[in-house]
């Protein structure tokens, strides 16, 4: 049975990743991803303030791309049961002579543990059918609950980040039967109250409940 969330932020963000497209989203079943979905601040399709050589040929400062500093907020009421905090928030990269190097490093991540691989992150148990949600990349500093604590739906947990296993800020979130990623199975998501924005211009869909397709523009119908 899938969890129903809200959307974990405010304004409009880019689709990545979505279960709508293919299962296992992020083509794999380990960390407990099946069902994960990426989101990425724009503003119109735009993911940074500025493109310039260094989008083609080299990583970019963080703090120009939309998503980095923007605030994440509980998608659902329930209890936070672990929290990770300390990891760099890593420069981004866009340009594909940047990522090669990366890719190359992919599987030393994976063996380093949660934090190489989710970064800073939050874990809320969800008062509705014990689920867990798993709120990843989040910036180094900016957590704002702590283990133990009880969350309110809408309430800012977090600012967006790049740390983990990112290559530009985003949010990356999973919801899980259990805490421990390691172990757990991924649950289906779906995600109430939203609006969609066509390509091609015109005005938003209304979304009572669903998973937002790949590349769509998203943003939450109810102001948290």
């Amino acid at each position: 049975m899938a969890a129903v969330l809200t959307l974990p932020f405010r304004g409009t963000w880019l689709v990545r990743n979505s279960p709508a497209r293919r299962v296992p989203s992020h083509g794999t079943d380990l960390f407990a991803t099946t069902y994960a979905v990426d989101f990425i601040a724009v503003q119109g399709r735009r993911t940074a303030s500025t493109r310039d050589w260094r989008a083609v040929l080299a990583t970019e400062p963080a703090d120009r791309f939309f998503a980095f500093g923007q605030p994440i907020l509980a998608p659902a009421s329930g209890t936070v049961v672990s929290v990770h905090d300390g990891e760099m928030d890593h420069v981004a990269r866009r340009s594909q002579l940047a990522l090669i190097p990366y890719a190359l490093t992919q599987a030393a991540r994976a063996r380093a543990g949660a934090g190489a691989i989710a970064g800073n992150h939050v874990i809320i148990e969800l008062a509705d059918g014990g689920d867990h949600v798993l709120l990843a990349h989040l910036r180094a500093g900016t957590i704002r609950v702590r283990p133990g604590e009880p969350v309110a739906a809408g309430r800012e947990v977090a600012l967006c980040g790049n740390s983990g296993n990112s290559t530009q800020p985003h949010l990356h979130i999973q919801v899980m039967d259990s805490a421990d990623a390691f172990a757990a199975r991924g649950v289906p998501i779906r995600f109430q109250d939203y609006r969609v924005w066509p390509r091609r211009g015109g005005p938003p869909i209304v979304v009572q409940q669903g998973i937002p397709n790949e590349s769509e523009v998203v943003e939450p119908a109810v102001n948290m």
